[in-house]
Order: C-alpha cells, then sequence, then structure tokens
C-alpha cells in the first residue's frame, strides 16, 4: 500500500485525476483501482468522482505490476540537477521507467546507481516521472526530484503548459515545407502494438518545420501540443515522411545503415521549474544520430 499526502494543488479534484497524478497512472487505471476497492480516501472507499479535500489517499498497486528499476551510471548523461529536478539526454535503449515485459535498463535505474534521489510521489515503478520518451527516441527528458517539482511538473504536462521540441530526420521533402497536423490517434485495429490516425482516437496536434532540405530526406524540427503514443512517428507516417530508421511507420525504406533506431531526438523542453519559472533545457543529438545525417549530407541519399 502506497500513502499520499493530498498536496494542496490536488484538493477538489476528482479522485480519479487525483490518484492518476499522485500514482504517476493514466486516469483508466486508475478508476480501475478505485473501482476495484484498492484506493482509500481517509481509510475509507470513495467512487471516481469524489471530491478529495486534505488527507490522506491509499494507493494499493497489484504485485503483478510492481517492476524494479534497472540500470547504471553508464546509461546516463545529466544536463542539470538541483533540489528539485533532474534533466537528461536519455539515450535511445533506455526506458523512461521498468514496465512488466521490458528487461532492459531505464532512466529510474540509471539515475538511482548515479546516486541521484527521485520524488516519492508515483508508482514503484514511476517514482518521480512526470512524461516519458519512448525506449527508441533520445533527448532531453526531466525527472522531478522533490515533492513540488512532482505536483508543478505533472501539472504542467497535463494541461499543456510544457514547450516540447524534436528534431526529426524524415524520408523524403514535405511540401509546404511547414505545417500542422490534426489528427487522432488511437491503437491500430489490426496490428495492437501500432498506434495510427484514427476516426474515434485522442486528439493529437504535430507542427513541423523543415530546418534543412537534404537529397532525398528533410530535417524537421518538430512542436506537438499533445503527448500521445508515438505521436510524431504516426503523424509523419500518416503524411509520407516517416521518421528514417523506424521500420514500424514505414521508414525502413531509406537507407539508413549503421542507425537501428528511427532517427527521432527531444531537442528542447521549457518547463516552469517551481523555483525558476519557465525555464528551457537542450539535448545535443547522440552520435549515431549525427553520424547518418552528416553522411547523407556528403553523399545524398
Amino acid at each position: 500500500m502506497n500513502y499520499f499526502d493530498v498536496p494542496s494543488s490536488l484538493v477538489g479534484e476528482r479522485l480519479d485525476v487525483a490518484v492518476s497524478r499522485l500514482a504517476g497512472i493514466s486516469r483508466t487505471k486508475a478508476r480501475d483501482l478505485i473501482t476495484e476497492g484498492r484506493v482509500k480516501v481517509d481509510g475509507g472507499k470513495a467512487s471516481p468522482s469524489h471530491k478529495i479535500s486534505e488527507g490522506t489517499v491509499n494507493i494499493e498497486i497489484p504485485e503483478e505490476d510492481e517492476v524494479s528499476p534497472r540500470g547504471s551510471a553508464d546509461d546516463i548523461d545529466i544536463v542539470h540537477i538541483d533540489s528539485d529536478l533532474v534533466v537528461i539526454n536519455k539515450p535511445a535503449g533506455l526506458a523512461a521507467h521498468p514496465t512488466t515485459g521490458w528487461q532492459g535498463p531505464d532512466v529510474l535505474g540509471a539515475l538511482r546507481d548515479a546516486g541521484v534521489p527521485t520524488c516519492p510521489y508515483g508508482d514503484n515503478d514511476r517514482r518521480g516521472i512526470v512524461h516519458r520518451l519512448d525506449v527508441g527516441t533520445s533527448g532531453v527528458m526531466v525527472v522531478a526530484i522533490s515533492e513540488r517539482a512532482y505536483d508543478r511538473l505533472k501539472t504542467a504536462f497535463f494541461e499543456r503548459e510544457v514547450d516540447k521540441i524534436y528534431h526529426a530526420l524524415v524520408l523524403g521533402n514535405p511540401s509546404p515545407p511547414s505545417g500542422t497536423i490534426d489528427a487522432p490517434i488511437g491503437r491500430d485495429r489490426k496490428t495492437a502494438w501500432k498506434m495510427s490516425v484514427l476516426e474515434g482516437g485522442r486528439e493529437a496536434i504535430t507542427h513541423f518545420d523543415t530546418l534543412e532540405t537534404l537529397s532525398g530526406a528533410s530535417l524537421l524540427e518538430v512542436k506537438i501540443d499533445t503527448g500521445r503514443t508515438h505521436q510524431i512517428r504516426v503523424h509523419m507516417s500518416a503524411i509520407g515522411h516517416p521518421c528514417l530508421g523506424d521500420p514500424r511507420y514505414g521508414g525502413a525504406k531509406a537507407a539508413t545503415d549503421g542507425l537501428i533506431r528511427q532517427w527521432l531526438h527531444a531537442r528542447r523542453l521549457t518547463i516552469p521549474h517551481p523555483e525558476l519559472g519557465p525555464t528551457t533545457y537542450e539535448a545535443d543529438y547522440p552520435p549515431e544520430l549525427t553520424e547518418v545525417l552528416e553522411r547523407i549530407r556528403r553523399e545524398g541519399r
């Protein structure tokens, strides 16, 4: 059983919303736990719509959902750290947090091995996690250390107060070179492990600008207003310009020798730091992305 004191920012919220933010889980999972009687408010049961007040919320996470962080300090590149948060340049191959079925390293395990504490808020396997990057996507990622940072950042991501800028090397040359993709995304009806543009899916908005036009490829700067699973990869594929090195969404059509994952990098992140106010952090490209980009510049497609 995990015990949480209700912060003032969550007073008056629905119980399912509060559980989602406190435990770092989806609202759907939060509702399931409440319905199953695994959530207690001041020791008693309540409905998902219950408006919470100051007090204690007890959340029981089923044992089969609890997994331990894995990683090493060698996996992590710390961009910034203070008493509230840590910002890293996450490499590809490192999951944001441990999950059932994932046997590789993760951010929380790497931070633990590096001696970096994380906030006690969230599931046992997601302590301090306020947002995620795909395993195969590199770049800037923030993890909360203090409780005030966790609360502020979870709210900021939920209310879309965060600017998330990615760079993507895509197949072909988009025309026009800039645009906005406003298309809902949902679980693919034919392939469970894929997402797709889907009528009735969740709202997803992606803006892109061409930074560099190459032979057979383009380097884009991408800003997302929403944070759907695989959003950039799905949207760019939907308009015929998948990320290079991304076989799941059509990017394997390009010659990408030496690239074993999608060419997608979280370049900049602007967040409301609880002490400093709006602050921007950046992460350089990792060597495997730089090598492919430079080779295409030199040799063409």
